[in-house]
């Protein structure tokens, strides 16, 4: 008897760890989905915009020396950005509506 329940405790050890092992590969599995399916587009939304605020950057140092000193210059940038992400949008939404 005393084997019986020995090896029962055994079973009910073993299912429980089997049964966390399989959660936690399913999990493994589902957040390497999630970051594959935010790196297709998250993250080249998220160079885009980099590679935007470099151009701007660029731009605006061309075209007015020694403003990156100033310091507005950050807020200047976001302006600039804010701008062309604005006209954009009414471009795709000009586009939609015809």
């Amino acid at each position: 008897m005393f084997n019986l329940n020995f090896l029962k405790t055994i079973k009910d050890a073993f299912s429980s760890k089997t049964n966390l092992l399989t959660f936690s590969n399913n999990q493994r599995f589902a957040n390497e989905e999630y970051i594959k399916s935010l790196s297709s587009t998250e993250l080249k939304i998220k160079a885009d915009e980099q590679r935007l605020e470099a151009m701007v950057r660029q731009q605006l140092r061309e075209e007015f020396p020694n403003i990156e000193k100033s310091a507005s210059y950050d807020l200047l940038v976001d302006a600039v950005i804010h701008n062309y992400k604005s006209k954009q949008l009414q471009a795709v939404d000009d586009v939609e509506v015809k």
